[in-house]
């Protein structure tokens, strides 16, 4: 049986986020008959919480279904089972009209800041948008959009410019402050810096982690970057094709990986020691990863998985908690070294 997901909350304390059995299939391409193939599980029953003031990093390959997560939890794609629930309140079937007022407490950073910008709107306009759905006056919503610019390290005087006379990073900044526009308790930030140069990257990050000090926010932080991951994250989720594979704090997770995926990514990070990293061990994987539409049988990593045994290829690995007394869970039937 699954353990049950955990979180850094207090002993007792109900999660601020709680996704279970969550999956979403789309459906598969259409044949030269007409006919339609196997639907593809993106993702594929995943459980986690989230406590108030957390941020979970999210990380795997590219088609894990990192993206596809953080989209259901802010309900911009529609589930095709299991339930989010947000503060008590299970928002996974809700109506729009319902979602509504829960959405200045869910919001999203968006991975490309300059295509996730209106480039007719001006910035007023972009960062005041959802207060304005929320029936705040124009006034008011001008005044509260220059003081989010202001707090994101953006000029106030430069809020009546539009999207192109920014840079990245500027533009970025801009997509963070709409997110705050309305006062939100969860931010899901979908590879909120791999668009942007190296130097830029820094200046995002610490950003996002002083509006989560200074505000209490809590974060699903999406990104392939592990670097950036272990900087930013209390916990870490660790995602291959469309299921979690491993979860737990990031100091234990980094430190001693226990799911053959997560030691290869790991593998992967540049050490900055020249002379730590001629000596570490460097894990290839073979092959590519299976398609979602024709998943392997068993566990899904076998293929490519240098530990793989027959109970691998016929029996699917639940997570479970690694080791008595831990709090980190590992989808393996052979964990560890």
């Amino acid at each position: 049986m699954t353990a049950e997901p955990t979180t850094t909350g207090g002993a007792g304390a109900a999660p601020l986020l709680a996704v279970r059995d969550l999956t979403m299939a789309f459906p598969g391409r259409r044949g030269r008959t007409g006919g339609r193939g196997a639907p593809v599980r993106a993702v594929d029953g995943i459980s986690f919480d989230l406590a108030a003031g957390e941020t979970l990093g999210l990380v795997g390959e590219s088609g894990c279904g990192k993206s596809t997560t953080g989209r259901m939890l802010v309900r911009l794609l529609e589930p095709t089972s299991g339930s989010v629930t947000f503060d008590g309140r299970d928002i996974t079937r809700l109506s729009q009209g319902a979602l509504r007022p829960l959405r200045r407490h869910l919001q999203m950073v968006f991975q490309d800041p300059h295509s996730s910008l209106n480039p007719r709107q001006t910035v007023a306009r972009i960062i005041s948008d959802p207060l304005l759905v929320q029936g705040w006056s124009a006034g008011d919503a001008r005044r509260r959009a220059a003081e989010l610019m202001e707090l994101v390290g953006l000029i106030p005087e430069h809020i009546d410019r539009y999207p192109h006379e920014f840079s990245g990073g500027q533009a970025q900044r801009i997509g963070i402050a709409r997110s705050l526009a309305t006062s939100p308790r969860l931010i899901v930030a979908d590879e909120p810096v791999s668009a942007l140069d190296v130097s830029v990257q820094a200046q995002i990050v610490n950003l996002m982690e002083r509006l989560r000090r200074e505000l209490g926010l809590a974060y699903v932080f999406i990104a392939h970057d592990l670097s950036v991951v272990k900087r930013v994250s209390d916990r870490v989720a660790v995602m291959y094709l469309g299921r979690i594979v491993e979860i737990g704090d990031k100091k234990s997770l980094y430190d001693d990986p226990r799911h053959p995926y997560t030691r290869a990514l790991l593998s992967a990070v540049p050490l900055p020691d020249p002379a730590a990293e001629r000596r570490r061990e460097r894990i290839t994987l073979l092959g590519d990863p299976p398609s979602p539409a024709a998943p392997p049988p068993g566990c899904t990593f076998h293929p490519r998985c240098p530990k793989a045994q027959e109970v691998c290829r016929t029996e699917r690995p639940l997570l479970r908690i690694a080791d008595p007394g831990a709090t980190r869970e590992v989808a393996c039937h052979f964990p560890g070294d």
